[in-house]
């Protein structure tokens, strides 16, 4: 690509994505519980004074001394939930050759559940996820992208295809330590390198980079043909509408903050002792403090209603009201949120139908990420088949949800089905075997064990009959 047409690219499309990276910054800065209650105006009165005497003595006196900013991370625990439902028990694959399926895991390698666990946080936070997979020295790898640095680009078909992605990110020159903006363009056969000074402007400033070598020559290159016939980048939506976790509960989370906050700002407050003057005979308040500290009392004079007298304030705090909203909102953040309240009265000597009924919103939610992860996932599994020659008509997805089980329910399910379905299903099920394949080799080797034992005993017995047999003859044939 020309460096003006990447220029109008960038261009075009950069400047929508901002809102995109803004919004996105959000709902990670919740995730971090960093909420907006920590970056709120402090709540006093300004310029406010208070006359004390004759002589103009000015003492400030704002209405809160008590500044608490307490966030609860409502965003990251379920957030959390769905990726750990999800994804602590990875998505298996089965393309029909237990070969290949062992050449995938091999290529998906060990950080395989980790990368899905981000996968899904990202997606969760900015709508969207993002797999990025190329070839080093002869290897497939892939990895995790950060959404904020991805501009997609896709044709105006209905079914989308993309046709390009933008990669924006920030990079420091090891040799001047200068701070760029460096772009990659990667198309269906291709990717094409530009960078610009941070300090620059893109019609001034971008210029090709060359961020690649020749692996003939070693002669460096500002374009990559990576040779995999498709865009090697694959997008992970969050769920059928492509938006993020944040977007339903956030205004739920900082009424939440606001009213937790405030009330302990409350509590502080109505601590300190306020007293109400009357008549009082000194000359300013701390006066009044260091005599009522020495002699435990105060000179008063006469006031206009010939009534002098000391009293104090009490400031009623309504806990019951404020219990009240704490609770509705908290409840409103997990409907909202669709998440599972691990409130301690909600667990018990629970059945499994009733525990199955807790993760309800949390399984919905979690069934509209799984539907469209795994368009996504069935593209990288394709695009490892094809790297590595393999034959990949059909995917089978094994999806595994985690979750607080009644083990004994489920264990006694299993039994009972016994010879009315599989064996290894029955095995895929049970709670005690993570990998059924495995559990089936282990039970065919005991299996292999026992029936040698049993064919050693059968014939130890059949060696002794015989020879109990043969002596008999003996001693008959000695008689005669």
């Amino acid at each position: 690509m020309e460096l003006e047409a990447m220029k109008s690219l960038i261009k075009k499309y950069e400047t929508g994505h901002r809102g995109f990276v803004i919004q996105a910054e959000i709902a990670e800065r919740y995730y971090r519980n960093e909420t907006d209650i920590l970056f709120s105006k402090k709540d006093t009165v300004k310029n406010e004074k208070v006359i004390i005497d004759a002589d103009q003595d000015v003492y400030d006196s704002p209405l809160r001394n008590a500044d608490n900013r307490i966030p609860r991370n409502f965003h990251g625990l379920i957030v959390n939930q769905k990726a750990a439902y999800m994804f602590t028990a990875p998505p298996l694959f089965d393309v029909g050759s237990k070969k290949s399926n062992d050449t995938i895991v091999d290529t998906l390698g060990d950080e395989y559940r980790k990368s899905c666990m981000e996968l899904c946080i990202n997606a969760a936070n900015t709508g969207i996820g993002w797999i990025h997979y190329w070839e080093n020295e002869g290897v497939f790898e892939w990895a995790v992208v950060d959404s904020k640095q991805v501009i997609p680009v896709f044709d105006k078909s209905l079914k989308q295809k993309l046709l390009g992605v933008l990669r924006v990110y920030n990079s420091i020159d090891e040799e001047t330590g200068d701070n760029y903006t460096v772009y990659e363009y990667w198309t269906k056969s291709e990717c094409q390198t530009f960078r610009r000074h941070t300090s620059g402007t893109v019609d001034s400033g971008l210029m090709h980079y060359d961020m690649f070598a020749d692996p003939q020559s070693g002669e460096p290159l500002s374009s990559y043909r990576h040779g995999f016939e498709e865009v090697p980048f694959i997008p992970f939506y969050n769920n059928n509408i492509h938006t993020d976790d944040l977007k339903n509960i956030k205004p739920l989370i900082d009424v939440y903050d606001k009213v937790f906050s405030g009330f302990i700002n409350d509590l502080e407050d109505v601590q300190e002792l306020i007293f109400v003057l009357s008549g009082y005979g000194g000359t300013g308040l701390n006066g009044f403090l260091q005599d009522l500290k020495k002699y435990k009392a105060i000179r008063l004079d006469d006031d206009d209603t010939g009534h002098p007298g000391v009293s104090t304030l009490n400031i009623e705090i309504p806990i019951e009201a404020r219990n009240s909203v704490l609770e509705a909102t908290r409840k409103a953040i997990f409907e909202q949120g669709q998440g599972f309240d691990p409130q301690p009265e909600n667990f018990g000597n629970q059945s499994g139908e009733a525990l199955k009924f807790m993760y309800s919103l949390l399984e919905m939610k979690a069934g509209l990420t799984e539907t469209e992860f795994q368009l996504g996932f069935a593209r990288l599994i394709r695009a490892v088949c094809k790297y590595h020659h393999i034959e990949c008509k059909k995917i089978i997805q094994t999806w595994t949800r985690t979750c607080i089980k009644n083990d004994t329910e489920t264990a006694q399910i299993c039994r009972d089905s016994v010879g009315i379905i599989s064996r290894k299903t029955i095995l895929k099920n049970h709670p005690f075997v993570e990998d059924a394949d495995d559990e089936m080799n282990q039970l065919e080797d005991e299996e292999r064990r026992a029936q040698e034992k049993a064919d050693e005993y059968v014939k130890a017995f059949q060696t002794r009959e015989t020879e109990d047999s043969n002596k008999e003859d003996s001693d008959n044939i000695d008689n005669e």
